[in-house]
């Protein structure tokens, strides 16, 4: 499913600890546990943003 790049980035940028960015892309599970942890205590939100950061445009979410 092809989502808008900017707008994950966004979103994990400035809600990234709530998992609004992992609901965006259809993660519910781990967007479920972001909310929880605040976004795995900080360090999954890192990570999610230099993930982001380095996708490819168009952004395109791997559904697994």
């Amino acid at each position: 499913m092809e989502k808008n790049k900017t707008t994950a980035l966004l979103l994990c940028i400035f809600l990234g600890t709530l998992g609004v960015h992992r609901f965006y892309e259809g993660k519910i599970g781990t967007g479920v546990l972001y909310l929880l942890t605040g976004g795995l205590f900080l360090v999954g939100w890192i990570y999610d943003i230099i993930r982001i950061a380095k996708q490819s445009n168009p952004y395109f979410v791997e559904k697994k």
